[in-house]
């Protein structure tokens, strides 16, 4: 499958069109952007890492009956995927207060919750992507309310299935964003599952293993990605 023109360029992927109207190729570049843009950098080697990392989560759900854009990982960086008319809506999942939670509520971080939170955001750069909810979603047409409950319960059995296979590689799943489009009328899991859009801990030093180390700048970004691939493939 041969890259044809280019489609878009976001702050971590470039997606090309094919010869195929319903498929697209996503390259993953190493450019990392925190706060909504406000910093920039490059993590070494970062989108050989999130493509193969993403490709073994998308893999992983398939195989418990989530469907998702992806169809398979071309080359280092490339993976080929459904076209999806993206919804504006960002899904976020926590199931331990930190970044924006733990800021919100007063909370610490670290402290687990008693059961996962659901959270809606805006799609919307500048905006700064607000936190909506559900009713905003119907006002502004963005998705239905059929729609709604389908990707909540998608986002929560998401939830479940990685938290549990996350837990016996010794790895917190502490929260995550998902997007979600159409693909021919049925609703998809589309963008990328990696250390870019989740927050992973270690589940016995509690050292992060995600963006929150380039965001803060703890150093040993690559490190932290690295670890993550290793933890789930073995490297490969």
């Amino acid at each position: 499958m041969e890259k044809q023109q280019l489609l878009y360029e976001g702050k971590a992927k470039r997606v090309y069109a094919t010869a195929d109207p319903d498929l697209v190729i996503v390259d993953y570049k190493d450019d990392a952007t925190a706060f909504n843009g406000l910093k920039k950098g490059q993590i070494q080697n970062k989108g050989v890492l999130n493509n193969k990392i993403a490709s073994y989560f998308f893999e992983l759900l398939a195989a418990k009956g989530i469907v998702s854009h992806y169809v398979r990982r071309l080359s280092e960086r490339e993976m080929l995927v459904k076209k999806l008319e993206i919804l504006k809506v960002e899904v976020v999942v926590r199931n331990i207060a930190a970044g924006s939670l733990a800021k919100r509520l007063g909370l610490e971080e670290g402290t687990s919750l008693r059961r996962p939170v659901l959270e809606l955001y805006y799609k919307d750069d500048e905006l700064q992507d607000p936190m909506i909810n559900e009713y905003h979603l119907y006002a502004l047409g963005i998705a239905t309310e059929e729609q709604v409950r389908e990707l909540a319960a998608a986002a929560l059995k998401i939830n479940e299935i990685l938290t549990a296979s996350l837990q016996e590689l010794r790895l917190l799943l502490v929260d995550f964003k998902l997007e979600f489009g159409l693909f021919h009328g049925s609703l998809l899991l589309g963008d990328e599952i990696s250390p870019d859009t989740c927050r992973f801990w270690d589940a016995e030093t509690r050292e992060k293993l995600d963006k929150d180390r380039f965001r803060r700048d703890l150093g040993g970004v690559e490190e932290a990605y690295e670890e993550i691939l290793r933890r789930l493939t073995g490297g490969n």
